[in-house]
């Protein structure tokens, strides 16, 4: 940390120590937070906790990164008792040793956040704040460590047996429909008529995943459309005068957009979950359905292409192709994974790159990412487990025979 962040960092603590950072009842913050570690009533607990929540939500952006500055600094783990437990660990693992290990290694932030989320719908705030840590964190390796306090216990509150599969559809209460308009991040929804296209006729679906603590808050979604084959375009899929088909008449079920809801839930997994249920829950209603494939875009392929310093025409439809595959199969990270985010994503998943489309996505913002190219990726259900191991072990990267011998071509200078 730099000597004017050290400086930063001392005047941010001493503000959230003043009197201007209290709770309702006109105590500060900090000592909010010490109580409600040691607080042993129930009643008590529920309402110091609302009073931290209300007096953190009154903060402005200093005061929150003063108020995390001080759960990062007063209130992580003490290395000396952990040392001694540690010591006391190694001669001999029993309950009691084991218990105190386990008590001194859990910094009290983590029962802190335990505490604060028996708050009135302290979850969903407790999302929300989160979503602030992030934001403030980027140049603060404290705060960035205070995080993983968050995202572990997250990762327990919102593992797959907490949340419950709701299909969203035309009928579901308006407050729902809205978040759906405003979370909708692949392709936008202009307006309620476009949202009704997308969710009433009998070959579209929605689908999000929903948490008990959070009813109202959809946390991912994902919108299919029901075809005859394997679409290769997005306009074509969401034109107003497409025919329309009865489910029954569908042999594909294509997953064209997956939105994450929640800011303050980042680095949350949800997709492979949501995919291989909906898929799933799909082939038992729709025995006709054989195909699951996604249309997705290729969000990192024009900054790869300016980087390689190819130009391509958007007419050049076969070289376009060429250099996709090429990016999917071979482009990776320092790590080796994937560069695509999206790519990472699927195949992580257990899908397999199935097929490139040149000109799939006329808009704007298709051809300033990607020039117009999307990307089928195959969720063949009998295969995703087997395709997901060989990947996590070893990276390797499921591709059909066509796309692999488009990336071979562009290799070899076509």
């Amino acid at each position: 940390m730099s000597f004017l962040s050290e400086i930063m960092s001392v005047l941010l603590d001493r503000r959230f120590g003043s009197r201007a950072e209290i709770g309702p009842d006109g105590r500060p913050l900090a000592d909010i937070c010490r109580d409600l570690v040691n607080s042993t009533g129930e009643i008590s607990l529920a309402i110091q906790a609302d009073q931290l929540l209300a007096g953190y939500e009154r903060l402005d952006d200093a005061g929150k990164r003063g108020f995390f500055g001080f759960l990062a600094r007063e209130m992580g783990i003490d290395i000396n008792r952990v040392q001694a437990a540690l010591d006391q660990l190694g001669q001999g693992a029993t309950r009691e040793s084991y218990g105190a290990f386990m008590a001194a290694a859990e910094p009290a932030r983590q029962e802190l956040i335990r505490r604060i989320n028996q708050a009135p719908d302290a979850t969903a705030r407790l999302v929300r704040m989160r979503h602030d840590l992030l934001r403030l964190s980027a140049d603060d390796p404290e705060l960035q460590a205070l995080d993983m306090d968050f995202r572990h216990l997250f990762a327990s509150w919102f593992n797959r047996g907490f949340l419950v599969l709701r299909r969203i559809s035309w009928q579901s209460p308006a407050h729902i429909l809205e978040k759906i308009i405003a979370y909708e991040a692949v392709h936008a929804i202009d307006s309620w008529d476009e949202l009704r296209r997308r969710l009433e006729p009998a070959d579209r679906r929605c689908f999000a995943f929903f948490h008990p603590a959070m009813p109202s808050e959809p946390l991912i979604f994902v919108e299919v459309a029901l075809t005859k084959g394997v679409p290769g375009s997005i306009q074509a899929l969401l034109a107003d005068s497409r025919d329309r088909l009865q489910a029954e008449e569908t042999d594909s079920a294509v997953f064209y957009s997956i939105s994450n809801c929640q800011a303050g839930l980042a680095g949350i997994s949800f997709g492979n979950s949501l995919i291989k249920q909906v898929a799933a829950d799909l082939s038992v209603e729709l025995p006709s359905l054989k195909t699951f494939v996604t249309l997705s875009p290729i969000p990192g392929l024009r900054k790869w292409l300016d980087q390689q310093g190819v130009s391509v025409e958007q007419e050049d439809t076969d070289r376009l192709r060429q250099l996709a595959a090429r990016y999917l199969v071979a482009a990776q990270r320092a790590d080796g994974l994937p560069l695509d985010p999206v790519a990472r994503f699927h195949l992580g998943n257990g899908a397999e790159i199935h097929a490139i489309r040149a000109g799939a996505d006329l808009s704007p913002k298709g051809q300033r990412q990607s020039a117009g190219v999307m990307v089928n990726y195959l969720y063949d259900l009998a295969k995703v487990a087997r395709n997901h191991e060989r990947y996590s072990a070893s990276g390797k990267i499921t591709a059909s025979s066509q796309v692999r011998k488009l990336a071979k071509q562009e290799m070899q200078g076509g």
